[in-house]
C-alpha cells in the first residue's frame, strides 16, 4: 500500500509504511547511510504531512516485519479496549490529544497496552523537542526493588564503576567515589570487560559485600550476558538485577545471542531467587538507536522505529530499569550533538508511553561531533521530562568502554539546581551517613562522613 501527498504542485509518494516512517524521521546519519532517509527537508515535510493524516489504526493492519517473534509479541500485547479512546484518531490528531489536558497521567496509564511501538514512534516524528518533554513528563511509571524509582520530583542514578581489567579494587574505589557523590540509588552496575562465569560471580559477590557492609538500600548488577547470569543464579550467586541488551527484531536479538524464550528462562530464574519483593521488579534492559541497523537486522525500517520495537520486548518482562545508551554506537548512527539530543528525548518519550521505567545514558563517543555541553542540554531536558534515571561515572569518562557519559557531579547539579531528589530509601541513607545535609546538599564538612566511608582502604580490603 502506497502513501502520497502534494506540496505546491509536487507529488511525493512513499512506497509503504516503512518508507513513510523512514522519510518522516528527523535527520540522522544512520538512516542516511542506510539509504532510508528523506532526500531533504521538503521530502521530510511531505512525509510528515502524510504521516499526520494516517489513521492510527493503520499500524494494526500493516505489519512492518513478517515472520518475526517481536512482531508477533507486539500483536499479542495490543489491547483493543485500551486503544478504543484514540482508535478513531490520525497520528496528527493523536499528537494533539497527547498535548491536551485530557491526556493526564491516569489517561496515559490506561492507554498503555492499547499502543504499539510503531504508533508511538510515528507520533514522536511529528513532535518538537518541547512536545517530547511535555508529554513524557505526564506519564508516571514507578518500579521497586530495595529502592523506589520513578516517584514525582525524583531522579535516580546508576553508579557505573567499570574497570578495564575488572579489578576488584578498581571497581570498589569507583563505586565508593559515586556513593560519596550520592550516586547509585537505581543500581550499582558494572559492565564487565570479560564475560566469564567466574568473573561474573566475583563481581556480583563483591557488590553484594559492599551493599551489605554499608547497608545501602539499592540494587547491584553485573551486566554480563543473560545466559551467564542464568548459570550464575543456578550456582547460587547473589544476583539482584538480571540484565540483557535487546533490539527490535528477532534477527537483531539473535545477534545478541537471545530470544524471548531465553529471556523468559532468565525471568523465571531471577524470580525464583526471592531477592526481589513479590510486588517488585528485577529485570534490566539496555537498548540504543542503531543496534538493529548495525546488525543488518532492520528490514528497511528506520532506526528510531526499530528502537521503539525493542520496548515491546522490554515491557513483556516488567523491568525495574530500561535505558537507551543514546550516543554509544557512534556518529555512523547519530552524527552530532543535535541528533543525540533528539534521539534521547525520542527514546525516553516512546518508552514512557509504552509504560517503561525509562532511563537514558547521556553519552557520546570521542569521534562524534558532540561535547559535554550537548550532554548538559540533554540532561536538563530529560530532568524536565521526568526521566527515571541516568548513568554517572567518575569524571564523565568511562575508562573501560571508552566513551563519555555523565559525571557524578552532573547528578549533584540535577539534585541541587533542578531539585530532583534521589529515591526516598536512598535519600534517607545519604542523610543518615552524613553524605548529604538536611537540605539534601553534599556535606561540606568531611567529619560528617562516617569512618566506614572515609576509610577507603578498608573497603579495598574487601577485594582481597
Amino acid at each position: 500500500m502506497g502513501y502520497a501527498t502534494t506540496i505546491e504542485g509536487t507529488r511525493f509518494a512513499f512506497a509503504d509504511l516503512r518508507d513513510l516512517l523512514a522519510k518522516a524521521t528527523p535527520e540522522r546519519s544512520g538512516d542516511q547511510l542506510a539509504g532510508l532517509a528523506a532526500q531533504g527537508p521538503v521530502e521530510r515535510l511531505a512525509a510528515q504531512m502524510c504521516l499526520a493524516d494516517l489513521p492510527l489504526d493503520a499500524f494494526l493492519r500493516e505489519a512492518l516485519i513478517d515472520d518475526d517473534e517481536v512482531s508477533d509479541l507486539i500483536a499479542r500485547q495490543h489491547d483493543p479496549a485500551a486503544f478504543a479512546p484514540v482508535a478513531s484518531l490520525t497520528v496528527g490528531e493523536f499528537r494533539e490529544w497527547l498535548l491536551s489536558p485530557a491526556a493526564d497521567a491516569d489517561a496515559l496509564e490506561r492507554l498503555t497496552w492499547g499502543l504499539t511501538p510503531e504508533m508511538v514512534a510515528a507520533v514522536s516524528k511529528l513532535c518538537r523537542l518541547q512536545d517530547l518533554v511535555a508529554i513524557a513528563a505526564k506519564r508516571r511509571v514507578v518500579t521497586r526493588f530495595r529502592s523506589t524509582i520513578g516517584l514525582p520530583g525524583r531522579l535516580s542514578t546508576r553508579n557505573q564503576p567499570n574497570h578495564p581489567r575488572d579489578a576488584s579494587d578498581g571497581i570498589l574505589v569507583s563505586a565508593l567515589d559515586g556513593l560519596l557523590m550520592g550516586s547509585g540509588d537505581a543500581v550499582i552496575g558494572v559492565n564487565p570487560a570479560t564475560d566469564t562465569l567466574e568473573d561474573y560471580i566475583r563481581i556480583v559477590e563483591l557488590l553484594e559485600t559492599l551493599r551489605l557492609r554499608l547497608a545501602i538500600p539499592t540494587q547491584s548488577c553485573c551486566l554480563g550476558h543473560v545466559t551467564v547470569a542464568i548459570e550464575a543464579m543456578a550456582r547460587g550467586a547473589p544476583v539482584d538485577l538480571v540484565f540483557q541488551s535487546i533490539a527490535g527484531s528477532q534477527k537483531a536479538n539473535s545477534g545478541f545471542g537471545i530470544d524471548l524464550a531465553i529471556l523468559r528462562e532468565a525471568f523465571d530464574a531471577g524470580r525464583s531467587l526471592g531477592r526481589c519483593p513479590a510486588d517488585g521488579q528485577f529485570m534490566y534492559f539496555e537498548t540504543g538507536q542503531g543496534a538493529a541497523l548495525s546488525a543488518d537486522a532492520n528490514f528497511g525500517i528506520d532506526q528510531q522505529t526499530m528502537e521503539a520495537r525493542a520496548y515491546a520486548v522490554a515491557r513483556e518482562f516488567s523491568p525495574l530499569l530500561v535505558n537507551t545508551v543514546v550516543g554509544f554506537i557512534g556518529p555512523e548512527y547519530l552524527y552530532n550533538g543535535k541528533q543525540i539530543v533528539r534521539a534521547g528525548l525520542e527514546d525516553h518519550f516512546c518508552g514512557k508511553l509504552l509504560g517503561l521505567p525509562m532511563g537514558v545514558d547521556v553519552c557520546y563517543t570521542n569521534h562524534a561531533d558532540a561535547d559535554g555541553e550537548d550532554m548538559d542540554v540533554l540532561l536538563t531536558m530529560l530532568c524536565a521530562a521526568n526521566v527515571h534515571f541516568v548513568i554517572t561515572v567518575p569524571g564523565a569518562d568511562d575508562i573501560m568502554l571508552n566513551y563519555q557519559s555523565l559525571s557524578h557531579h552532573d547528578a549533584v547539579f540535577a539534585r541541587e539546581c533542578l531539585h530532583r531528589r534521589p529515591a526516598p530509601e536512598f535519600e534517607a541513607w545519604l542523610l543518615e551517613t552524613g553524605i548529604v545535609d538536611g537540605h539534601g546538599r553534599l556535606a561540606a564538612d568531611p567529619a560528617l562522613i562516617p569512618p566506614a566511608l572515609r576509610d577507603a582502604t578498608r573497603m579495598i580490603g574487601l577485594a582481597a
